[in-house]
C-alpha cells in the first residue's frame, strides 16, 4: 500500500434493527463512540492523507465536534449524505482529492491496518478491490414460497467487508452511470461491476464485524478488550 490514498467513512444511515433511539455508528464502544474507533484506526494509517465523513443532516455538527475533540486531522470533510448509500458515497469522493481511495463503513470499527493495507494492496495492482471472508455456512437460494431452489457451491462464496477499494476516478465514473441509469447497488464494488470491471479480493478477518444488531454491540466489546489485553496494536 503506497502513499496517496483517502477514505470515505460512510456513517450516514439510520438502521432501526439496533433498537435503539441513537443511531448506530453513535453508540459508545468502551469509551468512545463506535464511528470514532473507525476514524481513528485510519487517523493512525501514514499511507491515508484525507478523510471524508458522510452524515446525517441532523449529525454534522457534532460529528465535527468530534472530529476536533479527538484530534483527528486528517478528516477534512464532514459531508450530508444522500438519498440511498451510494449517493451519500458520491458525495465523500467528491471530497477527496487523492488518486486512490477507500470507502468503508463506519460500523466496522474492528477492521485492523493489516486488512486494510491488503486491501488497498490488491487495488493497486488490480484497479479496484474488497475486502471479504470465505462463507462458512451453506448458502440457499430461495423463492417467493419459501422453497429452495439452489445450493450454490460454497466454494466460490465470500462474504463482502469493507472497506473496499478504487481509483478514485474510476468509482467517480461508475457510480455516476449508475445513477444515472437508475441503478442502485448494495456495496460499492457492484457499480464499478457493471462496467465490465474486474474487482480483486483480499481475504480479511471475521472480527471484522458491521454493528447492527443489539447481539453485536457486546460481541464487539469483547474483542476490543481482547485486542487492548494482547496488547496489539493497529497504528503501526
Amino acid at each position: 500500500m503506497g502513499a496517496g490514498w483517502g477514505v470515505v467513512v460512510v456513517a450516514a444511515g439510520r438502521g432501526t434493527r439496533m433498537g435503539t433511539k441513537e443511531s448506530k455508528q453513535y453508540l459508545r464502544l468502551a469509551d468512545k463512540p463506535i464511528l470514532v474507533h473507525t476514524l481513528e484506526l485510519f487517523q493512525s494509517l501514514g499511507e491515508v492523507e484525507e478523510a471524508a465523513l458522510v452524515v446525517g443532516s441532523a449529525d454534522v455538527e457534532r460529528c465535527r465536534q468530534w472530529v476536533r475533540e479527538y484530534k483527528l486531522t486528517k478528516v477534512t470533510a464532514v459531508v450530508e449524505g444522500g438519498k440511498e448509500r451510494q449517493h451519500s458515497v458520491h458525495r465523500g469522493l467528491a471530497a477527496l482529492t487523492t488518486e486512490w481511495a477507500m470507502v468503508h463503513d463506519g460500523v466496522r470499527p474492528l477492521v485492523t491496518a493489516e486488512a486494510v493495507r491488503a486491501c488497498c494492496a490488491a487495488a493497486e495492482k488490480n484497479g479496484a478491490a474488497v475486502l471479504a471472508v470465505p462463507v462458512k455456512d451453506t448458502i440457499k437460494q430461495v423463492n417467493e414460497a419459501g422453497i429452495i431452489v439452489s445450493t450454490p457451491d460454497r466454494r466460490s462464496l465470500w462474504a463482502i467487508q469493507t472497506p473496499q477499494a478504487f481509483r478514485r476516478v474510476l468509482l467517480l465514473k461508475a457510480l455516476a452511470r449508475a445513477e444515472s441509469e437508475g441503478f442502485v447497488g448494495t456495496d460499492d464494488a457492484m457499480a464499478v461491476e457493471r462496467m465490465g470491471v474486474q474487482v480483486a479480493v483480499a481475504e480479511g478477518d471475521y472480527t471484522n464485524i458491521k454493528i447492527t444488531t443489539p447481539e453485536d454491540l457486546p460481541w464487539a466489546e469483547f474483542l476490543l478488550s481482547r485486542r487492548r489485553s494482547e496488547g496489539k496494536r493497529d497504528d503501526v
